[in-house]
């Protein structure tokens, strides 16, 4: 029997529901799903990455062997085996990491939504680059802290800046590696100073490095968990060196904290997937991504570079971008009076995609900034897609 509601259901939303808002970025894709559009906006992995055949013979060894275990609910803080092998992945140059400092989740965006839980209350200042990414933005958004933005330049964030805004702060934000939105990365210099500033001044530094393994040179930068265990919160996934559909990632942080981060994804979702865990441990274990990842960085690194070539020929001399040494993004800054979401209303009607810059800054967007993704896209319609986007802006000058 159905009951009839005599008036239309009015729904009470919590005041964080209100905060809620949809990530532009997953918005831009549902129009880049149709097959006509050359889309730079997503940052997605190329599927021709994605090691289907191992992981498919991976499903298939922990099922067969262990599969009343995989099938069973797993612990909080992740299967063991596969936390010892990032715990001894990161210690690197004199530092250790142990497993207990290590927490599986689902994504690294779980690990953001988690750190938001722990350590940011309403109205807490929260420091992140200029721009920044902007799935972290959405995520600790909704504990309504207070955004500090802190500068940067084109070499990245300024360490030297955090001495006028720090006081107080509940963290620092920050992709040292190939960074999503821009490319940029940090040198080692900046590191130790970033490090060392953040120490003297007692603000915990958020290292989220999704991007580290992709550097087309082949020789990823030093991790500054590795320079202060104590201070630094390391973030890392395997979206982009394996597949993101897994849902894999994992926080790494001093054990008081690492602690009242379990607690709350005991309250999240109890725990991340066993049986993926399992699978990803019996993938990676025996050193095989030593032989996958150069692989994405040979793909990578040359579409990277046919953007950049396409560029050079179509976009005009008064556009400027970075140039990226690893990752999936280039940035583009157009002239002051041109507005990339209007730019890009004209691109979608000509089948083109990226996403305009704005969303990506904390406070005092700047409209004419825009990113460009280009590790889906063959080359062939990468300068398809380049030479529409640059007359558009010649068009606007």
């Amino acid at each position: 029997m159905k009951i009839e509601n005599p008036n239309p259901f009015q729904w009470q939303f919590s005041e964080r529901a209100s905060q809620m808002q949809s990530s532009f970025i997953r918005e831009i894709l549902k129009v880049t799903q149709q097959p006509e559009i050359i889309s730079f906006a997503g940052g997605l992995p190329s599927p021709a990455t994605f090691p289907v055949e191992r992981m498919q013979a991976a499903f298939d060894k922990v099922l067969r062997e262990q599969g009343k275990v995989a099938l069973q609910y797993g612990p909080t803080d992740g299967y063991l085996p596969l936390r010892q092998w990032i715990a001894d992945s990161l210690s690197k140059n004199g530092a250790k990491i142990v497993p207990e400092q290590v927490l599986m989740t689902s994504g690294s965006q779980q690990a953001l939504d988690l750190l938001g839980k722990v350590l940011i209350d309403e109205g807490s200042k929260v420091l992140v680059e200029t721009p920044s990414y902007l799935g972290a933005l959405q995520a600790f958004s909704v504990y309504r802290p207070n955004f500090v933005s802190v500068d940067t330049d084109e070499h990245g964030l300024v360490p030297s800046s955090l001495n006028n805004v720090a006081a107080g702060a509940r963290l620092l934000y920050a992709l040292p590696n190939f960074q999503n939105p821009t490319g940029r990365s940090l040198s080692v210099e900046r590191r130790l100073e970033l490090v060392e500033t953040c120490a003297r001044l007692g603000v915990p530094l958020v290292e989220d490095d999704p991007y580290g393994a992709l550097s087309y040179k082949g020789d990823p930068a030093p991790k500054m968990v590795a320079m202060n265990p104590d201070g630094v919160i390391y973030m890392g996934s395997f979206s982009k060196v394996l597949t993101p559909g897994i849902r894999l990632g994992y926080v790494v942080a001093p054990l008081a904290l690492v602690r009242r981060l379990e607690l709350a994804k005991q309250a999240a979702d109890l725990h991340t997937s066993q049986l993926t865990q399992m699978v990803v441990h019996e993938v990676i274990k025996d050193g095989f991504l030593d032989q996958h990842i150069p692989t994405i960085r040979t793909l990578y690194g040359d579409q990277c570079q046919c953007m950049l070539d396409a560029m050079a020929e179509h976009f005009p001399a008064s556009a400027t971008w970075t140039k990226p040494e690893g990752g999936m993004f280039i940035w583009v800054n157009l002239p002051k009076h041109i507005n990339a979401m209007e730019l890009l209303d004209e691109a979608i009607k000509q089948k083109v995609a990226f996403v305009p810059g704005s969303p990506f800054y904390a406070n005092e967007p700047e409209t004419n900034t825009l990113r460009l993704s280009f590790v889906t896209v063959p080359p062939e319609r990468i300068r398809a897609g380049v030479a529409i986007l640059g007359k558009l802006i010649a068009d606007r000058l």
